[in-house]
């Protein structure tokens, strides 16, 4: 077996032609989930990445990203926000409505999750058209909070995410165009 600084990770990455419907190749990230050595050296390798960065919290939107976020910032001692779907947290929050291409979403996120001034890494399992992680930097620049970085285990180069959140720093472990 390789060692763990070795490891290919687009190996534990499965990939499932037409879900979730026609067209689309889903990158499924369980089986990378499912190997101790694999989940562990992406923590690792985000962790490395960002050791000598100003971080002061990380935050996750629902559900994949938290999987990544909280290991990620127990290991860089900071502590962990999450963001969810309305109505999930049961304390005041922050909410920002943003646009989607047919209709509108909203993200919340505790009032006590962020300060105003703190340095902020959000985190999420993949890197699409960056939406919801574009949306994720809008709520925290309402709360004060400056954005530190973008971090994701998956980039899907072709669909220019990173792009969209610019100015945002973008890093990723694996890219697919």
């Amino acid at each position: 077996m390789a060692a763990a600084t070795d490891l290919d990770l687009k190996q534990y990455i499965r990939n499932i032609p037409d879900f979730p419907k026609p067209g689309i190749l889903f990158r499924d990230i369980t089986p990378l989930l499912a190997d101790p050595i694999a989940f562990r050296e992406v923590n690792r390798r985000l962790a490395n990445h960002y050791r000598d960065t100003r971080i002061d919290v990380i935050v996750a939107a629902e559900a994949r990203g938290f999987i990544f976020a909280a290991p990620l910032a127990i290991e860089l001692g900071v502590s962990f926000a999450p963001i969810r779907k309305p109505n999930k947290l049961p304390f005041d929050t922050h909410a920002f409505h943003y646009e989607l291409e047919y209709g509108t979403d909203t993200l919340e996120m505790h009032i006590d999750g962020v300060s105003r001034g703190q340095h902020v890494l959000v985190v999420d399992d993949l890197l699409a058209t960056g939406g919801t992680v574009k949306a994720c930097c809008q709520l925290l620049q309402k709360t004060g909070a400056h954005v530190a970085g973008c971090a994701f285990l998956i980039e899907l180069t072709g669909l220019n995410g990173a792009t969209r959140i610019a100015p945002h720093s973008v890093f990723s472990l694996i890219q697919y165009t």
